[in-house]
């Protein structure tokens, strides 16, 4: 049981590789737990006592020094190859792959896409990036709630991007525990449904704050939901003032050439500064 989220790790982290099928295993939470007994009922108990919290808050601790140091690994092997390395964090539904599919057709003659394709089972959306026309990687994390730095890692090995790619990692449907763990990534995109409500963000300040876009999508459905895009807007800016915005339908592509100014310019950008 992780000690920073809760979320189970009995099962393991599967990854696979869409392109040949080859799939290993490996464990989302191989994390350092010294002297642990666990007991009959589930519960850990370490040796190393500590007063009220503090044996918690240490294990949390050195869960994400582990996963910063793995992080800063994968910041520094994207910079070295001008990759442009973006996380993409939603609740179930909202319509991240749809998204990438709809990019990933739209771009296919203009940038090499790639993506890291996360959930807790199946190969169903990573099957659909497939047939949208990218390389893709499955990763499983079977109780996991968040995809972790060594588990991109991992995946890269499998998807070997070229220099100058764009990967695009789709993490699990959540916005808690995501917004804890740096993959690496330039950017983190959370996309908000107009279907979830407009006050998302005040629910989840800690993913909204941690983002620097969001993506309001499904807007085509704006006249069926109770939905105010000002108040949406407005929200976000709270908890992030510095945010950027935008709005669009993966469906129907309205508002994607902003989508794709967005990616043009972050790419450009890391081309820049690889070289600064």
């Amino acid at each position: 049981m992780c000690a920073t989220c809760g979320c189970g790790e009995a099962t393991g982290t599967t990854v696979l590789n869409l392109q040949t099928g080859e799939e290993a295993a490996m464990h989302p939470h191989d994390h350092d737990h010294p002297h642990e007994h666990v007991h009959a009922d589930g519960t850990r108990h370490s040796h190393a006592h500590d007063d009220g919290h503090g044996e918690v808050v240490a294990l949390e601790t050195r869960i994400l020094a582990k996963n910063d140091a793995l992080a800063a690994a994968n910041r520094a092997w994207f910079k070295g190859r001008e990759i442009l390395a973006l996380n993409l964090v939603s609740s179930p539904g909202a319509g991240k792959t749809s998204l990438l599919e709809r990019t990933i057709r739209d771009l296919q003659h203009e940038v090499r896409l790639f993506v890291i394709e996360g959930d807790q089972a199946t190969d169903n959306d990573g099957q659909r990036i497939r047939a949208a026309g990218a390389d893709a990687v499955q990763v499983n994390t079977g109780a996991g709630c968040h995809l972790e730095a060594d588990m991109v890692a991992r995946g890269l090995k499998a998807l070997k991007p070229g220099p100058g790619a764009v990967l695009m990692i789709e993490n699990v449907g959540n916005l808690v525990c995501p917004a804890l763990f740096d993959l690496g990534e330039r950017a983190k995109v959370v996309i908000l449904s107009v279907t979830e409500g407009d006050d998302k963000p005040l629910k989840y300040p800690h993913m909204f704050k941690a983002a620097e876009v969001m993506i309001v999508n499904k807007t085509d459905l704006m006249a069926h939901v109770d939905f105010d895009m000002a108040v949406a807007v407005a929200n976000a800016r709270n908890v992030n003032p510095d945010i950027e915005i935008l709005q669009l339908s993966a469906r129907t592509g309205e508002g994607l050439d902003d989508w794709y100014r967005w990616l043009r310019r972050e790419a450009a950008s890391v081309r820049a500064e690889a070289f600064a």
